[in-house]
């Protein structure tokens, strides 16, 4: 609710700020549509400068890439553009979470799935996955949003416990699949860690920075202090070792956008699945991710 409420309230205090201006200018001769083409170009322009700035500190930070992860020019246009085109909808998506990603109905099932969205994110970046992942038979499929964005991990995977214990309820099920995005894999492993495995059937993670991210150091609140490399609170959270028996997978991208130095995604006592040419974002569109965590569920419930 929160980041779809503060999407909201940016994107509206910007149309109504730009439209005052405008409205000026059309009283005086101007064409309509002129400012109307500009405020979507504006947008856009935000977009793109703000994927070319992380993209930028990523490389800088980036960690050392073997040969076999190198992309070429035509690579990084791919990876440029669809990390682009996964942040120019995001706050779209994200203002119509409730309508683009909503539980399915209660139903009696063995083998519910549970999405877990990123910092300062909701539920509404997993439209693509969620989309790909019910045309495949996943499911039923459900997502939560937590919150408030800058509150603290460990408050969030207080929320992830009553939403599990939710999920199991209305499904009968035993226990529950979380797949993650960024600091998502955080929260399941406070979760765990917290409340131990015995309702968790397994944990896909996607892009999840374990051992922090230089970006963090950008933005204020609890949530993103915990995600900085070498603050305590992660560090306490690497020492504990994942639950012995709980099948866990990271997947990441050697190009991703957010999370510098990528080998920060890497988890000791997971499976790693290494991926090229994708950024943090584009990792919950890529129909290549989605396909893995497909067949990472169908392991897992025929096991």
């Amino acid at each position: 609710m929160w980041s779809a409420v503060t999407a909201t309230l940016v994107l509206l205090g910007a149309l109504v700020g730009f439209g005052w201006w405008a409205s000026g200018e059309v009283a005086a001769g101007a064409s309509p549509w002129t400012y109307a083409f500009a405020f979507v170009l504006g947008y856009a322009a935000l977009v793109l400068a703000l994927t070319l700035t992380v993209f930028a500190l990523a490389w800088i930070w980036r960690s050392p890439r073997p040969h076999d992860a190198r992309i070429g020019p035509a690579g990084t246009a791919r990876l440029l553009w669809n990390e682009y085109a996964a942040l120019l909808g995001a706050s779209p998506r994200m203002i119509l979470y409730r309508l683009l990603v909503p539980d399915d109905p209660a139903t009696r099932s063995p083998a519910p799935v549970l999405l877990v969205h990123g910092v300062l994110c909701n539920a509404g970046v997993w439209t693509s996955m969620r989309r790909r992942l019910a045309a495949a038979g996943a499911g039923p499929l459900y997502a939560i949003s937590y919150g408030p964005p800058l509150a603290s991990i460990e408050r969030f995977a207080g929320q992830l416990a009553a939403k599990i214990d939710a999920i199991l309820a209305r499904t009968g099920a035993r226990d529950v699949a979380l797949v993650t995005h960024s600091m998502g894999g955080l929260v399941v492993r406070a979760y765990l860690r917290r409340y131990g495995p015995a309702k968790v059937r397994q944990a896909i993670m996607i892009g999840a920075p374990h051992r922090g991210s230089v970006h963090a150091r950008l933005f204020p609140g609890v949530s993103l202090s915990q995600l900085r490399p070498g603050n305590a609170w992660l560090a306490a959270l690497n020492a504990e070792p994942l639950p012995p028996g709980l099948p866990t997978v990271s997947i990441w991208s050697w190009h991703d956008s957010m999370v510098a130095p990528q080998l920060s995604s890497r988890l000791e006592g997971a499976r790693d699945v290494e991926l090229s040419g994708i950024g943090h974002n584009a990792l919950l569109t890529d129909p290549e991710v989605a396909r893995l965590v497909v067949e990472e569920l169908r392991r897992q419930a025929s096991a």
